[in-house]
């Protein structure tokens, strides 16, 4: 079975927990017809093969990004401009996306880089509270809830051909804290990089972008 044909079938079957801590509601994209078009799309272009690749995790998905298209850190501008696949949303970008994509652009263009990395995210699907996103540990209550689902589709991710001898980590200390205490329970990487984060890269360090861009080349090029 191909990537295209398992990663598709697990977006389809994400059964995420129904109930939720208070005023916390889930950004389940997937679920749109446009969003199940697209994501073929995407799907078929850069993974219609076996050949293993490595993970990069990210946080869960945002409001303006993957939480419109359902593809990670790729918001309707960048699916369109730098993926080359149309569609019918609203064409907004966000910093996240814009950073990635320089750097994959920078890494040698979608076709190399997807070739070689898959991205994911520690929750596969996003979170609103009260109209903004939210991330996975924000809520201690949260946390407990979506611990047993984060794991199960981990494991479900993982039975794809991922190169295991590495994972990086996009997003920050507290990210790379939660990947690294459950990849101790579980044993799915043999190492963890963490690996900035995109928007506080743009939202904060912008001048600095470039050196950014090629910390993450150093990193995802080098062999540990």
């Amino acid at each position: 079975m191909s990537w295209a044909t398992h990663l598709f079938n697990f977006y389809n079957s994400l059964q995420p927990p129904s109930t939720l801590p208070p005023d916390i509601e889930w950004l389940f994209p997937q679920k749109n017809p446009e969003v199940k078009k697209v994501l073929q799309q995407f799907l078929s272009k850069y993974y219609s093969d076996t050949k293993p690749r490595k993970i990069l995790l990210g946080i869960n998905p945002g409001r303006f990004g993957a939480g419109v298209t359902g593809i990670n850190f790729t918001a309707p501008l960048q699916l369109k401009q730098n993926c080359g696949i149309d569609h019918s949303f609203k064409m907004q970008s966000e910093l996240s996306a814009e950073f990635m994509y320089e750097m994959i652009e920078a890494y040698g263009g979608t076709t190399q880089f997807y070739s070689n990395y898959f991205i994911s995210s520690v929750c596969p699907l996003g979170l609103i509270k009260k109209g903004k996103n939210i991330n996975y540990y924000d809520d201690k209550n949260l946390m407990t809830v979506l611990e047993p689902f984060i794991i199960e589709q981990m494991n479900n991710l993982l039975l794809l051909p991922f190169d295991r001898s590495m994972c990086y980590s996009i997003g920050g200390e507290k990210n790379f804290k939660y990947i690294l205490k459950l990849n101790e329970q579980h044993q799915w990487f043999e190492n963890i990089i963490p690996l900035p984060h995109p928007r506080f890269i743009m939202q904060y360090k912008r001048k600095q972008k470039q050196q950014f861009i090629q910390i993450y080349l150093d990193l995802l090029k080098k062999r540990f």
